[in-house]
């Protein structure tokens, strides 16, 4: 950093500059550091990699909308049903593989009676798959 004062008297004279070079060297020695270090770094052990033909085909599981309305009937994929006949589509869905991942849609209004039936078929069908949908806020 350098000042350059003239005259103590005349403030017009006063003059005040930062010299940028050594700051300009820096920058360019580190920016040289880097260009030559950035291949070292990249190259350090070349090793050719073998192919790999044992990718797993990921088959993603199929999604069911299971719905229980404000008056407690359930909907298996929008297809009405009882309690009863539940447990039988649950049943043939536990036993697909991938298991499908089941969406509980219930009425906020619903009583939790028929969430509580519903979740303890699902339990004795073997579906572990099981989540719950809601609103966000």
């Amino acid at each position: 950093m350098s000042f350059n004062l003239q005259n103590d008297q005349n403030e017009e004279g006063i003059m005040a500059e930062i010299n940028m070079t050594p700051m300009v060297d820096v920058m360019l020695v580190l920016l040289i550091i880097f260009m030559i270090t950035l291949p070292v770094i990249q190259q350090a052990v070349k090793v050719e990699l073998p192919k790999a033909n044992s990718v797993r085909n990921e088959v993603k599981p199929e999604s069911v909308q299971l719905t229980i309305d404000a008056k407690g009937q359930i909907f298996w994929n929008s297809t009405p049903i009882t309690l009863d006949t539940f447990g039988g589509y649950a049943e043939k869905a536990a036993q697909k593989e991938p298991q499908p991942e089941i969406n509980l849609r219930a009425d906020k209004s619903v009583k939790y009676e028929y969430v509580a039936q519903v979740l303890a078929a699902s339990r004795r069908a073997g579906l572990t798959k099981l989540g719950f949908v809601t609103e966000p806020d």
